[in-house]
């Protein structure tokens, strides 16, 4: 009896893993096609709370896995345009008109433009995949956009997420 919950145990892992191993790699493959410093999904654990659960780097200095964001900043509001399928880009956060909450903890993990794509789960805003470019400016590209999308759309389909 032992054996078999082991085993169920340990199938229920190794599925939960490889749906890890492809969140990373969609995560990984994004940040190098891009060209960025960082990539990373936000997963909403309760009402526009949420926490980086991955995370890819150019430099391991830029490491803001397990934080939880700004959730002062994050809204209905923007969870409704999320909803609706927006996303958001900003070339450079000291020009740009955002909350300055938002500037605040931008500048707190190093950010200069970033690039925010939903991630939904049954027609709910379950994440954001985000994209950062911490060294200077950067006008995002519509193929750059169409990337993330994409991006986003596989994860919504990976066990991962799926499962949770």
């Amino acid at each position: 009896m032992f054996d078999r919950k082991l085993k169920i145990l340990a199938h229920r892992l190794s599925k939960s893993l490889a749906g890890d191993v492809i969140v990373q790699k969609t995560v990984q493959q994004i940040r190098e096609q891009l060209q960025v410093d960082r990539v990373v999904l936000y997963y909403f654990y309760r009402k526009w709370k949420g926490q980086v659960t991955f995370e890819s780097l150019s430099s391991p200095s830029l490491s803001i896995l397990g934080s939880t964001g700004a959730d002062d900043c994050f809204n209905d509001e923007y969870a409704r345009l999320y909803l609706e399928g927006r996303y958001r880009s900003i070339e450079d956060i000291k020009t740009a008109k955002i909350h300055a909450c938002h500037r605040a903890f931008l500048e707190s993990i190093q950010v200069r433009a970033n690039l925010v794509v939903p991630i939904l789960k049954n027609q709910d805003l379950w994440g954001l995949l985000v994209a950062h470019h911490c060294q200077s400016p950067r006008p995002w590209q519509s193929k750059e956009v169409e990337a993330m999308q994409s991006a986003a759309k596989q994860l919504e389909t990976a066990a991962a997420i799926r499962n949770v």
